[in-house]
């Protein structure tokens, strides 16, 4: 059901009166948030440079000065990947707790100390295979929460919201203990959200009063149109639902770029209310503090994926939300006669009002995001709301100019109670009787890589922390006191069995480092407290989207036994033993040195200073460093070190296509603007063929990044020119011969193997062939 004008049939709008009236019925507001979790994607903030760090923090918690976020939901952590790693939980095992693993707590600290008022909400993706013997709807679970709230409690943190198990439904007897077992240990003032899935705990809510008491909020995912990641022009509502008279929140939402989803996050906040009465908006994730390899590397509110420098972005989508939460606060409450669609129509965009609870404030926030032509609206105050100065702030979705967003534009004077402005198309606008707004002045310093050569022996980590720049894809890799007789701090795997698992199986492993890291030998010590194997991974690269067993990797695998192989893996998990063999067996619990160099194509094992094995194989040419273990056990290691050897590739020239070695990447005419097409062309040597490998990934010319268009992941979406912005559209490596997006996992393809003069390039599933096979000397 939709409030205010409905949405008949589009139509160009010529104006549009909104009723800003304090006597109209209204929800209350909730509040927008964004998650921390559901894949490990806030773990690179931690490396930070302390100022930097606190930038990032500022732009996305502190009031007036960029996102203002309202909620912070966060991963309750469960030792298992959720989508871009795996969270550390609190209890690895059965009746052992640690309050100080992992981020998540520094991360509310943190968030609490710039705004009070923020709400937490707490939810698990998964957990610890004791729990339940597996089985996640038992009792072991509802005390495993009990006891991370007690964690919270010992940093300081009141949790306000607390869900079940991340989109795997629910469970009616489960979540009736779990109240009752809130309300028992003093937390009666959380309310329980369910079920962080889809519309289909309505129906039990509506019929069941006993699951209606335990259930305070009806929580769900992506219910806008085109749903994860979708273009949310509508967001259908359920009227079983809205007749519980639950509050009804799209607990997680967005799961877009930085910059160009910026769009649909501001439509499914006005759009949301508008069609399904959502009260709360939650964007996934935070900030896109992982490295670019992985699945949804550039989504977020912030792009946080070089704490070796300290580099960030700030995207679109943070001014986007900080036209809604800067402008109000949980509590207010929805004017629904002020809530709508320009002239009715869905095309011409939307807009919500609210006002504050106790005082004559009130905000409207318009947004023209699917609009193709200027609009006038108009703004007619009654109801005992002020009719006092309006101050307009706007953000330029359209532009890429970081100066048009967030922009206080003007401020109105009231005549008759009513205020009026032409509104542009691509736009979100807030008016506004409060005051306090602001946009951070912060700026990211210059990016560039980390070198080699690299060490790290571990001692400096914290303990129950990962080590700087490793980043967990599964298990939980902690520093922790070394075992075999060996001092100081170590890597331990902690997570002792399976995890109940949300996003596929994998063995336990770590990564780090640079996707541009070439011909090295990673090595390190390792001790296996029991009989199994450890992994030395060099080289990964792309990382299937759902499921860390794929991921483009070389890795040396070593058992106790002595028995050791160098193995090729692949997003599709296809794993290829291109060399294996026997040495003197390594034992348990004592140490022994592991070594695996990359040079090239050549590929070599080493085990305590005596090599044992090589292979051939020119798959992967460049990508991050890790270590493994084979099943879960608590092995550990130490001592890690990145060491060039060979030659390093240089870092500047032409792109030559082996499809036809005459040919070039060619930026179009020598054009430098946003949008220039990137083509084939005859090789001349000229600076519009002369591309630079930047320090991060990207391939630059003029100023300028090699770009998929609108950060598509479609076979055939084009490539071009376009300002550099940190999006995972703009990141490529070479593997193979190939120039692959880690973003898309796609490659820069020669469509259809055409090899005449201005045929643009596209990105194309890598399929090994000549059309996708480039000379390029990346560093």
């Amino acid at each position: 059901m939709a409030l205010g004008f409905g949405a008949p049939a589009a139509r160009a709008a010529t104006g549009t009166t909104v009723a800003v009236d304090g006597t109209s019925a209204g929800r209350t507001f909730d509040g927008i948030g964004a998650i921390s979790g559901g894949g490990g994607n806030t773990r690179l903030l931690t490396d930070y440079p302390a100022a930097q760090r606190q930038q990032i923090l500022d732009y996305l918690f502190t009031p007036g000065y960029g996102a203002d976020l309202q909620i912070l939901k966060v991963e309750i952590g469960g030792d298992t990947n959720s989508t871009d790693g795996s969270e550390s939980s609190h209890m690895h095992a059965a009746g052992t707790v640690d309050c100080s693993s992992g981020y998540e707590w520094w991360l509310m600290e943190q968030a609490k100390a710039r705004n009070p008022g923020i709400k937490l909400y707490g939810l698990a993706w998964g957990a610890p295979g004791w729990l339940g013997g597996g089985n996640f709807w038992s009792t072991d679970t509802v005390n495993y929460l009990l006891s991370w709230l007690s964690c919270a409690k010992s940093h300081g943190l009141t949790i306000d919201y607390l869900g079940g198990w991340n989109e795997r439904g629910y469970n009616v007897s489960w979540y009736e203990q779990l109240r009752s077992a809130l309300d028992s240990a003093g937390y009666g003032a959380i309310r329980v959200v369910g079920a962080d899935s889809d519309w289909s705990v309505a129906g039990d809510v509506a019929s069941n009063p006993s699951f209606a008491a335990a259930v305070g909020i009806i929580g769900v995912h992506y219910p806008c149109e085109g749903g994860d990641g979708g273009s949310a022009d509508t967001c259908p509502g359920n009227a079983t639902a809205t007749g519980t008279g639950k509050p009804l929140w799209a607990s997680e939402n967005g799961s877009q770029d930085l910059g160009s989803g910026a769009q649909a996050l501001i439509r499914s906040i006005t759009r949301g209310y508008i069609d399904a009465h959502f009260t709360a908006y939650i964007n996934w994730p935070v900030v896109a503090a992982i490295y670019p390899n992985l699945p949804y590397a550039s989504d977020g509110l912030v792009r946080a994926d070089e704490p070796s420098s300290g580099a960030y972005q700030v995207g679109h989508s943070t001014w986007a939300t900080a036209q809604v939460t800067q402008f109000t606060a949980p509590g207010w409450k929805f004017v629904d006669a002020g809530s709508g669609y320009l002239g009715g129509a869905e095309s011409n965009g939307s807009f919500i009002t609210l006002r504050s609870p106790s005082g004559a404030d009130w905000s409207t926030v318009v947004e023209t995001t699917t609009a193709t032509a200027a609009q006038n609206v108009t703004l007619h105050v009654t109801g005992g709301l002020s009719t006092g100065t309006v101050h307009v702030w706007a953000t330029n979705l359209n532009s890429t100019d970081p100066a048009a967003s967030f922009v206080h534009q003007t401020d109105l004077t009231p005549a008759g109670g009513s205020v009026s402005l032409t509104v542009q198309p691509g736009y979100v606008y807030t008016f506004s009787t409060t005051t306090g707004q602001g946009k951070g002045t912060a700026v990211s310093p210059a990016e560039h890589r980390l070198g080699l050569p690299y060490s790290d022996t571990f001692d400096t980590t914290t303990p129950g922390q990962q080590p700087r720049y490793l980043s967990q894809m599964q298990g939980a890799f902690e520093a922790t006191n070394c075992a075999g007789g060996r001092s100081g701090l170590c890597l331990t795997q902690q997570a002792p069995v399976r995890p109940i698992e949300w996003d596929g199986d994998s063995d336990p492993y770590t990564i780090g480092g640079s996707l541009n890291w070439t011909n090295y030998t990673v090595a390190a010590d390792a001790l296996l407290p029991q009989s199994g194997a450890v992994r030395l991974i060099g080289r990964a690269g792309s990382q299937h989207s759902f499921g860390p067993a794929g991921i483009n990797s070389y890795y040396l695998q070593v058992s106790d036994t002595g028995a050791w192989s160098i193995v090729r893996n692949n997003t599709a998990h296809a794993l290829t033993t291109l060399a294996s063999g026997s040495t003197a067996a390594l034992g348990t619990g004592t140490w022994h040195h592991l070594a695996l160099t990359l040079n090239g194509h050549t590929l070599t094992a080493a085990i305590d200073g005596t090599t044992v094995g090589s292979a051939t194989d020119g798959t992967y040419g460049t990508g991050l460093v890790g270590l493994g273990t084979s099943g879960y056990r608590t092995d550990q290691f130490d001592n890690l070190t990145v060491t060039p050897v060979g030659s390093q590739p240089s870092a500047t020239g032409p792109v030559t296509a082996l499809v036809d070695t005459a040919k070039c990447l060619d930026d179009n005419t020598g054009a430098t603007a946003d949008g220039t097409a990137v083509q084939m062309w005859d090789c001349n040597g000229t600076g519009a063929q002369n591309w630079t490998v930047g320090t991060d990934g990207t391939i630059r010319l003029g100023g300028k990044c090699l770009d998929v268009t609108n950060a598509s992941t479609d076979d055939g979406a084009l490539v071009e020119l376009w300002t550099c912005n940190g999006g995972g559209n703009q990141q490529w490596q070479s593997q193979q011969g190939a120039l692959v997006n880690p973003a898309s996992g796609k490659c820069l393809d020669d469509p259809g193997v055409n090899t005449a003069n201005g045929t643009q390039l596209e990105i194309w599933t890598c399929n090994g062939g000549s059309n996708q096979q480039w000379v390029v000397n990346l560093p």
